[in-house]
């Protein structure tokens, strides 16, 4: 009999992962004032959880180029595994979460829009569900806590005030319990709620209570003469839990044909059912506060798109921004407490400055421009997020081949450089953190400087992921098994012919001529793996480096050398060392200076009692392999793999090499034997460059 599954056991875990046992309660107003003087920022407006639910994620202080940046760890999506987890955009993220801690601390920004510009792809709107799916988590927990209320018929005569038969009426905002203090009153409550507290955190009540629970409460203060005790006592505080898919506290915003727009969507409208019930249409209680302004009060309402919105919804969101006020049909302006972020793409935001009616928007407006990744390293994240060992159902993707197509996106963004000997190769190579000679990081941060538009233009991730996707479809349809950097260039090639954004043939051309500049770095990539895998030999590798080392000590202290063979001294061996450095380009003019760098290098280690290897110096162990590769790669012929005939010698030591391929590249079979074939394709026709 199978075991049984323990369902008790399994909720429990999911309740006390989910916080599902904190985010229930209720009590009476009374209790909820003591819950605020216990913990005041259980009062905190909009702008002061989004910063604060940022900040408790974690934060990380690092130095970019001299220049100081703060990563904030919620948008590594650690809570989903990082399935939305934003690369390579900390600085365009730290100037948005320095708005909100200006909004927070009510510097102004609070009254403003915040859009999200940029380019298709970009991750705005990642941005915005990340943030959307955050305020959602943090309410559930106890540092996220939140509070709102619903009217009770707690004396069962209150005749019909919520409804017909109706014994509650939920506040239809969920509004915060303290708006229910009128506005005399609430200098004394806050001084009272305020007295005694620590931190820097200030209880503040701005704002008022919605038009129906504005309607009930006026009703009880009649019915009660005025006694503001009995009223609360109809009054249930209970735990506020945000779901955009409930539609409690996050709304969203897509611009739809103009035809079908109806600013009602943003504000609500008239609930025809029951205006024969309340008998008119500007009872308050007829009306559906369902709007997404309305909806998304207390967290966040994402506009899609928002530049594409219709004239009339924008002159909604100013007031919105500016105000904090929405205008519902027939009734008064409405304060309303939330987070509002847009976004929109460069033609959208051009015709924004262009038009001359939409100034007063762009007064409210804080624009943060979301540009494409420059970073190699973090372009290359994006696509390894996506194309995982659990995705890939059998297909193997050979090792290079994300990072080339994660190159030729980013040489499609980066400007040419205005520095001749400098190319869009060795800038993104310099951006990805490289040293090259003659370039400080005063050089790189000036480079960054002169561009324009930079990281504004060129391939988006989408791109890159469609014909990866294409890639590895081909290959599962051939049987072939594995995807390599060659199959992915050429689908990228292929697809600009039909590129959607590109028009420009000069612009195509280009992106053409750069995959060729890819294609030929992966080519020098590959070459220099399979040398280093023949010429890894660790033996013969000290061998050969004690032998030079012997030689350069004669040679620095005008020594002959013994010849072990022959038992007599001889001349230090000039071939040898020449043909050592010569792989490391040091010209004759600088041998005997690179020379003495060694021996000096070795002096002051055994003055430390330490031994000298030739891992140590990088130039002289990357020399050494290149030279153990040219003496080596005739006895293995490597060329003989692009022939039919392979003797059973040379079969077991391209095997050995294709062993290291494997397991000291991250090669499986098929790419390493596709790599070799490849290299030894090169070797036949002589194009074997010691770079």
């Amino acid at each position: 009999m199978a075991n049984k599954i323990d369902l008790s056991s399994l909720v429990k875990n999911w309740q006390t992962n989910h916080g599902i046992h904190h985010a229930v309660w209720s009590g009476t107003f009374q209790e909820y004032l003591d819950l605020v003087k216990a913990n005041p920022k259980i009062s905190r407006n909009a702008f002061q959880r989004m910063y604060d639910m940022v900040i408790e994620a974690g934060t990380e202080d690092y130095i970019d180029f001299k220049k100081p940046v703060i990563r904030y760890k919620f948008f590594d999506d650690a809570k989903n595994n990082g399935k939305d987890a934003v690369f390579g955009l900390d600085v365009p993220l730290m100037k948005l979460v320095n708005v909100l801690k200006a909004a927070a601390l009510g510097y102004g920004t609070e009254k403003r829009v915040i859009l999200l510009h940029g380019p298709v792809g970009s991750a705005k709107s990642t941005i915005c569900r990340m943030l959307k799916k955050g305020v959602e988590s943090y309410s559930k927990s106890e540092s996220g806590a939140m509070y709102t209320f619903e009217w009770v018929d707690t004396t069962g005569d209150l005749g019909g005030l919520f409804g017909k038969d109706a014994k509650s009426f939920p506040s239809p905002m969920n509004e915060e319990p303290l708006l229910l203090f009128p506005d005399e009153m609430r200098p004394r409550i806050v001084d009272e709620l305020n007295r005694g507290q620590e931190g820097s955190f200030r209880i503040n009540i701005v704002g008022e209570l919605s038009p129906p629970s504005r309607y009930i409460f006026k009703a009880l203060m009649e019915k009660y003469n005025g006694d503001f005790l009995k009223v609360m006592s109809h009054v249930r505080v209970k735990r506020l839990v945000l779901s955009e898919a409930d539609r409690v506290g996050i709304g969203t915003f897509q611009p739809k044909d103009e035809k079908n727009q109806d600013s009602t969507e943003l504000t609500g409208d008239i609930n025809y059912r029951k205006i024969a019930e309340y008998g008119s249409d500007s009872d308050p209680r007829a009306f559906n506060f369902d709007g997404e302004f309305n909806v998304a009060n207390r967290g966040m309402i994402e506009f899609v798109e928002v530049l594409k919105l219709d004239v009339a919804f924008l002159y909604d969101l100013l007031g919105a921004s500016q105000e904090h006020r929405v205008k519902p049909k027939k009734f008064a302006q409405t304060h309303i407490d939330e987070v509002i972020i847009g976004h929109t793409n460069e033609p959208e935001y051009r015709r924004l400055q262009d038009n001359e009616f939409m100034e007063a928007l762009r007064d409210r407006t804080v624009k943060i421009d979301i540009p494409y990744i420059t970073k190699w390293k973090d372009e290359i994240n994006i696509y390894k997020k996506d194309f995982n060992s659990q995705k890939l159902r059998g297909i193997s993707i050979a090792p290079h081949t994300i990072e080339m197509a994660a190159m030729w996106a980013l040489l499609t963004r980066l400007e040419k450089p205005k520095k001749a000997n400098l190319t869009r190769l060795q800038k993104l190579k310099l951006y990805n953190g490289k040293t090259l000679p003659n370039y400080t990081e005063d050089n790189v941060r000036e480079l960054r400087k002169e561009t324009i538009r930079e990281g504004l233009e060129g391939i988006s991730p989408r791109y890159i992921q469609d014909k990866l996707s294409n890639s590895m479809v081909a290959a599962q349809q051939s049987n072939r098994g594995s995807v390599n950097p060659f199959m992915v260039l050429n689908e990228l090639d292929s697809g600009l012919k039909h590129h959607s954004l590109l028009s420009n043939e000069d612009l195509k051309a280009d992106y053409r001529e750069l995959i060729g500049v890819v294609r030929q770095e992966y080519e020098e990539i590959i070459k220099a793996e399979v040398q280093r895998a023949i010429s890894a030999d660790e033996s013969m590798l000290q061998r050969l480096c004690a032998n030079y080392i012997d030689n350069v000590k004669a040679f620095t202290q005008k020594e002959k050398v013994r010849n072990s063979y022959t038992g007599n001294d001889d001349e230090p061996d000039e071939r040898l060392m020449r043909s050592i450095e010569e792989k490391i380009e040091i010209p004759e003019s600088r041998k005997e200076d690179f020379r003495r760098e060694i021996m000096n290098y070795i002096g002051a280690l055994s003055l430390d009692d330490k031994k000298f290897n030739y891992k140590m110096n990088e130039r002289l162990h990357k020399a050494l392999e290149l030279k153990l590769f040219e003496d080596q790669k005739d006895s293995i012929k490597l060329t003989s793999l692009v022939s039919s005939v392979t003797d059973k010698d040379t079969q077991e030591k391209i095997d050995i090499v294709k062993t290291r391929l494997i397991k000291d590249f991250g090669y499986d079979e098929i790419s390493a034997t596709d790599v070799l074939h490849y290299v030894a394709s090169i070797f036949a026709r002589g194009d074997v460059k010691n770079k």
